[in-house]
């Protein structure tokens, strides 16, 4: 390989030969998880954001406001369901009157008090207390009753819009997506302040930054070292 300048190349194989040394470092298990398991630099950053993730989305106070008007508004809808038996027994221990006849779900009951039931699951998984969902419905596993209550309240949406129950629907959708969903979704994960982990979360945003940036001056010093360059081409002039 010819060298065109021996100081950029020596430079580039530094450069690159460091990031690499880093490189290996982020993917050995060199970084304090929960319970003292060891986790690598990768495991570690998604382990971190998740948890701060969760700590900014507990939306279920605000979600139990909306529901508390709906209490004593009574509804009766039939809707297809994928998992309709078992979002009935879910329903049915809730309060409601609720029945299956193959992929569909009959619902007869106190909407408030039905949504209601799934904002408290929701918060107790987020809590991450599975024991007390599952003690609710005979022990059923605790992540079967957050997926029966995805697929039974899910198409009630399209079947309250029909009814005219617009409002009542926008409340469910909220149900879903800012309680349910949250709940399922974080199970298991320990909650974090973003103030708590300013630090860290600075200082992982900042190697991104840096490390990302002495790959590519890696790649420029080498590349330079070979002699290939970018240079502006001449402006041809005319005749």
């Amino acid at each position: 390989m010819l060298i065109h300048s021996k100081s950029s190349f020596m430079k580039g194989l530094l450069l690159m030969g460091s990031f690499c040394a880093v490189f290996f470092l982020i993917f050995m298990p060199l970084f304090p998880g929960d319970g003292g398991k060891a986790m690598n630099g990768l495991e570690y950053s998604d382990d971190l954001f998740n948890k701060l993730s969760k700590g900014s989305s507990y939306f279920i106070p605000e979600t139990q406001k909306r529901v508390e008007p709906l209490q004593g508004k009574m509804v009766e809808v039939a809707y297809a369901s994928k998992k309709a038996a078992e979002a009935a027994k879910v329903f049915a221990a809730a309060g409601v009157t609720a029945t299956a006849e193959g992929n569909t779900l009959k619902v007869q009951g106190d909407l408030g008090t039905l949504l209601a039931a799934a904002v408290a699951d929701a918060d107790a998984m987020y809590k991450n207390d599975g024991k007390a969902v599952s003690a609710r419905y005979a022990g059923t596993d605790h992540m079967a009753v957050m997926e029966a209550w995805w697929e039974g309240l899910s198409p009630m949406i399209k079947a309250l819009q029909k009814n005219k129950m617009v409002e009542e629907a926008n409340v469910v959708d909220a149900v879903l997506k800012r309680a349910v969903e949250t709940g399922y979704n974080f199970y298991g994960i320990p909650a974090a302040k973003v103030m708590d982990k300013m630090g860290v979360m600075i200082g992982l945003l900042v190697f991104y930054v840096l490390y990302t940036m002495w790959y590519g001056f890696a790649i420029f010093e080498l590349f330079d070292g070979i002699g290939l360059t970018m240079k502006k081409s001449k402006i041809k002039q005319e005749a």
